[in-house]
C-alpha cells in the first residue's frame, strides 16, 4: 500500500492534506465546543468576550463557537475548504486583536501570548490555499476551486481578514484604560 501511495506524487500531499484538516479540525472543533458546554458554559464564555469588548458578549459567544464547530466540520469532511479554513482564521485574528495581542508571543506567558492563534490562522490560510486534496468532499463534489490555487488563497484570506476586521469594526468595543 504505501509502495503504491508514493507513486504518485500526490500520494504524500493527500496525506499532508488530510492530518491538517483532522488536526486543525478537530481541535476547533473541541475548542467551540468547550465554549458552549465546559467551564462556565456559554454564559461564562459570552461574559468573557464582553469583558474583552465583543458587545454583546453572548451573540459573540454564540457566533465564535458556532463558527468553530461547523468550520471545524468542514474542514476535516474537506468541504468549501478555503471558506472554512477563511471562517477559522477570522475567528483566530479576532482572538488575537481582542485577548492576545498585548501578552508578547509566547502562550504561557501571563494572559497567554499569541503564537497559538497565529499558527491556527497561517495554517488555515495554507490549508485553504493548497486545498483539500484527493480525499474530500471537495474532491468528490468536483469544487470549483482547484488545489493550490491562488483563488483558494484570495478566499481564504478575503474570508479570514475581511470577516475579522468587519466583525471588529461593527462589534468591538473595549473599556478605555
Amino acid at each position: 500500500m504505501l509502495a503504491a501511495l508514493n507513486e504518485s506524487a500526490a500520494g504524500p500531499l493527500n496525506i499532508a492534506t488530510l492530518i491538517l484538516r483532522l488536526a486543525i479540525g478537530l481541535m476547533i472543533m473541541a475548542h467551540g465546543y468547550n465554549h458552549i458546554y465546559g467551564g462556565g458554559k456559554i454564559n461564562g464564555t459570552a461574559g468573557w468576550f464582553a469583558s474583552m469588548g465583543m458587545k454583546p458578549g453572548i451573540l459573540h459567544a454564540w457566533l465564535a463557537s458556532i463558527t468553530e464547530l461547523g468550520a471545524g466540520l468542514m474542514l476535516v469532511l474537506g468541504l468549501l475548504t478555503p471558506l472554512a479554513a477563511g471562517a477559522i482564521m477570522s475567528v483566530m485574528i479576532v482572538a488575537w486583536i481582542t485577548a492576545h495581542r498585548a501578552n508578547g508571543f509566547f502562550i504561557f506567558k501571563p494572559g497567554q501570548g499569541w503564537e497559538y492563534v497565529a499558527f491556527v490562522a497561517l495554517t488555515c490560510l495554507a490549508l485553504g490555499t493548497i486545498g483539500a486534496g484527493e480525499w474530500s468532499l471537495d474532491n468528490a463534489l468536483d469544487w470549483p476551486i482547484k488545489p493550490s490555487s491562488v483563488l483558494g488563497l484570495l478566499v481564504a484570506a478575503g474570508a479570514g481578514i475581511g470577516g475579522a476586521l468587519g466583525l471588529l469594526a461593527v462589534f468591538y468595543r473595549p473599556e478605555k484604560p
